[in-house]
Order: structure tokens, then C-alpha cells, then sequence
């Protein structure tokens, strides 16, 4: 006769199931805690080269100039990084992918930039036609906002989990 397993509150926790919603919760906070972090490296790239290009480009084509920079440096963190552990497509599938949902995260960044430095600028020009109301616009919100919509495209289109198996949650 055997006595059934119990656990104490000693007890060290059971690693989760593959499939069970811990399991995959603690995957969720992996990659979200990663994506920022490459997202941060990233956003300081975008940041600096903005500001480098705003004053012989201008706010809209400084944006596009650090946005093509920076997201081409993310893209490198989140393949090898971030998304490392799921099923991997062609290169030029998962770029062409990943550069289509930054020109749209880019669209959603000059709306705001557009709403702060043009709608909003024509009516108080000495504040938001000033590069502190330009950057707060662009790399602020219009990150913020756009990082948002990233996060969710990179993770359901160019970085699919695999549908032939479980993820594997051992890589760090």
C-alpha cells in the first residue's frame, strides 16, 4: 500500500506544464521583460539619431531615418533574443514581416508627431513647435503607443509560436 505524495509549504514549487496557463504566463513575462529590454537599447538609438537628424531633416524624415536604425537593431535583438526559443521561418520572411509592422508602428509615431507639431502646433506654435513638444510627440507617445501594437504584430505574425509543438520554456 502506498501513501499518495502531499506537499508541504517547505516544498520547492513543481515546475509548470508546457500547456498549463502558468506556464504559459511565465513565458508572456519573459518575453514581454525582454522585448523591453531590447526595446529600450533600442529606443536610446532612436532617441540619440533623432535628435541628430532633426535640426538637417526635420521632425518627419528624422523620425523615419532613427526609426529604420533602431528597428533594424531591435529586429536583431528580438530574433536572437527575445523569440530565440520559437520555430524560425526564412530571414528574409521574418525582416520583410518585421519591417512591415514597423512602418505601420513608424505611421502610428508620425500621427502623433503630426497631431502635436501641425494640428496643435497651429494653434500654440511657441509650444509645440519646439523640439522638447517634438520629442515628448515622437518618441514618447508615439512610441509608446506603437511599441503596443509591435509587441503584439512580432509575437502573433513574424515570430509565431509553433503549431506542430510545445515551446520549449528552457531558454533564458
Amino acid at each position: 500500500m502506498s501513501v499518495p505524495a502531499t506537499t508541504s509549504a517547505t516544498d520547492p514549487p513543481r515546475p509548470s506544464q508546457p500547456g498549463t496557463l502558468r506556464a504559459r504566463l511565465d513565458r508572456l513575462v519573459r518575453e514581454v521583460g525582454k522585448f523591453g529590454v531590447v526595446g529600450g537599447a533600442s529606443f536610446l538609438v532612436d532617441t540619440a539619431l533623432y535628435n541628430v537628424l532633426l535640426d538637417p531633416l526635420g521632425p518627419f524624415w528624422g523620425k523615419v531615418g532613427s526609426t529604420i536604425v533602431s528597428a533594424t537593431l531591435a529586429f536583431v535583438g528580438n530574433r536572437w533574443w527575445t523569440w530565440r526559443h520559437r520555430q524560425r521561418s526564412a530571414l528574409h520572411r521574418e525582416y520583410g514581416l518585421y519591417f512591415a509592422f514597423n512602418v505601420v508602428g513608424l505611421l502610428i509615431g508620425l500621427a502623433c508627431l503630426w497631431l502635436s507639431h501641425n494640428a496643435l502646433g497651429s494653434v500654440w506654435p511657441g509650444v509645440f513647435h519646439t523640439r522638447l513638444a517634438d520629442n515628448v510627440s515622437a518618441q514618447l507617445v508615439g512610441t509608446a503607443f506603437g511599441t503596443l501594437f509591435r509587441f503584439w504584430a512580432y509575437r502573433r505574425f513574424v515570430f509565431p509560436h509553433s503549431a506542430t509543438g510545445p515551446e520549449t520554456a528552457s531558454h533564458g
